[in-house]
């Protein structure tokens, strides 16, 4: 029991290490939105089965709590949270339209039979397996990690005749999360950053740490698989790449990485007003689908996963920031542990609120973090409804320990290589003053 209270504490007192109260009420010094906010990620940790209606009332709860004692920047009462919701919609939009749009993507790329062919080129021993964890990472750089989790889950199944040991799991995990953190494109703490004008440059600094990560948990994560079920390849000699699902798949991602960049450089003025990146990408699947239909059919399930994403977004938006601990690298190292434990989409989302963080850093903790327990990202979740003797923590820790000592070693190199370089934190003020007096003439405190 101590060891589920100390996975409990942990969040909590990361958000109290300031002790102080904010203009509001506060309990023992920590403001009550963040009291609220963490049992809503407590929530979700604790009721997998439930995960969008917890999140839906965290966020209904957060905002009547506000509209009541302590407002919003916007203003006060409904109001102010009216003015808030304007604010807020364009990136939530953008993220709607986008995680909407890449799960159609991901399917194009399946379909594509490119995961099919691909064990054909590994090697017969141990190799075989790291060579796999390495075609995860490489995916999950272009495809959101969750797609890439699931077609490496897939490939092992058929590879290991569906005896995939748990550390290889927690590798595959590892594997299509630092895939995903230095690109803008692969995940979706990192193409929260992108929306908010961080630029892919500063993001793709974290692939120093994440490659050396994976080269760690590959080896050991292969070696463990290899003593515990060999690989067995089928080289699928008659399957063919469906090169017209490929061309869709470079189609979206070009629309969407032009599109941020032609905003960013000639229409910046214009990003915080409009959904361009969102809309460029359905523009290209609309454009697409007179060449290969689209999965239409997984856009129910993926919009519940969506909503449950934005609900932790909105309810990241409206914390009061000032309060939390000031930015820095024992900060950006820390949440990279609190990531395994609670999403770490809320988490970014606070994290780009409060500003003065090295991008790169960050990318690589909230995105590879959650790598270190089963629930601890959306990859693992997936993953574990794959193989469900993956869902002990227990295990997990015991066979997948090799995870947290990549993190730690991968990130005390990227120290080394590049040192931390933040970004000004009077940028991020600068950013809030300026949404202030849109609907204010003076910045209100929160």
């Amino acid at each position: 029991m101590s060891h589920f209270r100390k996975l409990i504490c942990l969040p909590l007192a990361c958000l109290a290490l300031p002790a102080m109260a904010a203009g509001g009420p506060s309990v023992a010094g920590i403001p009550v939105e963040f009291i609220l906010f963490a049992l809503t990620l407590l929530g979700v940790a604790l009721f997998h089965n439930a995960t969008l209606y917890v999140a839906l009332t965290g966020m209904v709860t957060i905002s009547l709590y506000k509209i009541v004692f302590t407002g919003f920047k916007t203003g006060v009462g409904v109001a102010g949270f009216i003015g808030h919701v304007g604010h807020e919609w364009v990136t939530l939009a953008n993220l709607f339209c986008l995680l909407m749009g890449f799960a159609l993507l991901s399917r194009h790329f399946e379909k594509s039979h490119v995961p099919v062919v691909l064990p054909k080129y590994l090697p017969d021993d141990w190799k075989g397996g790291f060579v796999l964890l390495i075609m995860v990472f490489f995916l999950s750089s272009f495809l959101d990690n969750i797609a890439a989790a699931l077609i490496g889950g897939a490939m092992a199944h058929q590879l290991f005749k569906a005896k995939v040991h748990i550390g290889y799991l927690a590798g595959i995990v590892a594997a299509s999360n630092a895939g995903g953190a230095g690109s803008v494109v692969g995940d979706t703490t990192t193409t929260m950053m992108w929306i908010a004008g961080v630029s892919p440059f500063q993001v793709l600094d974290a692939y120093v740490a994440a490659f050396t990560a994976l080269m760690i948990v590959g080896v050991i994560a292969a070696k463990q698989q290899h003593a515990y079920s060999p690989i067995i390849k089928n080289a699928h000699a008659h399957t063919h790449v469906d090169w017209t699902r490929v061309g869709i798949v470079g189609l979206i991602l070009v629309f969407a990485i032009v599109t941020n960049v032609v905003v960013n450089l000639k229409f910046n003025h214009l990003a915080d007003h409009f959904p361009f990146i969102g809309v460029a990408v359905w523009l290209a699947i609309i454009i697409s689908v007179a060449m290969r239909r689209p999965d239409w059919e997984v856009l129910p399930e993926t919009a519940k996963g969506t909503v449950f994403l934005l609900s932790l977004v909105m309810c990241a938006s409206m914390m009061p920031v000032e309060e939390l601990p000031p930015a820095s690298l024992v900060v950006a190292l820390g949440l990279g542990f609190v990531s395994a434990v609670f999403d770490n989409i809320p988490l970014t989302a606070l994290a780009i609120k409060q500003g003065g963080y090295d991008w790169g850093f960050l990318a690589y903790a909230v995105g590879f973090g959650g790598s270190m327990i089963w629930f601890g990202s959306s990859a693992g979740v997936a993953l574990s409804n794959m193989y469900p003797e993956a869902k002990s923590v227990g295990q997990w820790l015991r066979h997948g320990w090799h995870v947290a000592l990549a993190y730690v070693v991968g990130f005390a190199l990227m120290v080394a290589v590049l040192g931390w370089h933040p970004e000004a934190p009077q940028r991020s003020a600068d950013a809030a003053a300026a949404n202030t007096a849109i609907v204010q003439p003076a910045p209100a405190a929160q």
